[in-house]
């Protein structure tokens, strides 16, 4: 199993010989051992043929079983050991939840259990779901999927209803809550095309039969709410309840009026039967567990 993932990891049978001090030979003999019992072909063995990814279509699908395989058996032999190594967890997540709510969740999570690091890697949405499905070294993603892939399972975690931002001295305040019919004629600032975010946006004024005028595009929410700092537009976002996306900037917020959008629902994504590794387990199980609205 070492041997299999070590040349997915290194990309030749030269580099993963090395890097677990064996010969070229002796990997080999590792390999040919494993789809001998599993009566499968698991990489490429044509030489002299430059492959972007050793491994054959079977290999690939062990892969993530192989790696879950490994870590469960290091668990056992750390289990009486005080000074065991740290484990890894790496968990691929959107901009806005690593900034939002991520960060602290991972600070408090170091500190419950120190011998389990996270290691968090930013993604757009659509990001995270091919990251997650194609990258067994990725454990758990974090993100507000608008579709669900069929060979990933979704985990809730929390949700939120959107809100306008707007410039201060916008007509659009003197409104207590906004329509979607009264952003029609405003310049409006979207999230950058293909995110969940946008999707949602469209999808609300599709079905009103209305046509915004889209202005700009930007890619997380952040600069949006630069964007309207700066009088160029108006938008429509998902904010965090602890008012951290918009502290300190020059813009007000008015809530829509209640279900025009779908409300952003976020939570953790895991591969469809895969058994997690206990660290990751303990992760998943500590996000759902803390309130980060």
């Amino acid at each position: 199993m070492v041997a299999l993932i070590e040349l997915d990891r290194q990309g030749s049978i030269r580099a993963a010989a090395n890097v677990l001090h064996l010969s070229e030979q002796g990997l080999r003999n590792r390999l040919i051992a494993l789809e001998t019992r599993l009566g499968v072909e698991l990489y490429h063995k044509q030489r002299g043929v430059r492959r972007s990814a050793p491994l054959t279509e079977d290999g690939r699908r062990l892969l993530p079983r192989a790696i879950a395989f490994v870590e469960r058996a290091a668990e056992l032999t750390d289990l009486f050991d005080d000074g065991a190594a740290t484990r890894e967890v790496h968990v691929a997540a959107s901009q806005y939840l690593i900034a939002y709510a991520l960060i602290e969740v991972v600070r408090r999570f170091h500190a419950a259990e120190p011998k389990i690091r996270i290691r968090l890697s930013a993604r757009t949405e659509q990001e995270v779901d091919e990251a997650l499905r194609t990258d067994p070294q990725i454990t758990l993603g974090v993100a507000a999927p608008y579709e669900i892939s069929l060979e990933l399972e979704y985990r809730h975690w929390f949700s939120m209803d959107w809100s306008l931002i707007a410039p201060r001295r916008s007509s659009l305040l003197q409104k207590d809550r906004v329509r979607l019919a009264d952003l029609i004629d405003e310049p409006l600032i979207l999230y950058e095309r293909g995110s969940t975010g946008r999707a949602h946006i469209v999808d609300a004024f599709r079905k009103q039969r209305l046509t915004p005028h889209v202005e700009m595009e930007a890619t997380n929410t952040d600069l949006i709410v630069r964007m309207v700092e700066a009088g160029l537009g108006i938008s429509i976002v998902p904010l965090h309840p602890s008012g951290a996306v918009t502290r300190g900037r020059q813009v007000e917020i008015r809530p829509l009026v209640k279900r025009q959008i779908r409300s952003i629902d976020s939570g953790i994504l895991v591969r469809k039967g895969e058994r997690l590794s206990e660290a990751s387990q303990k992760f998943l199980d500590f996000c759902l567990a803390v309130d980060v609205t």
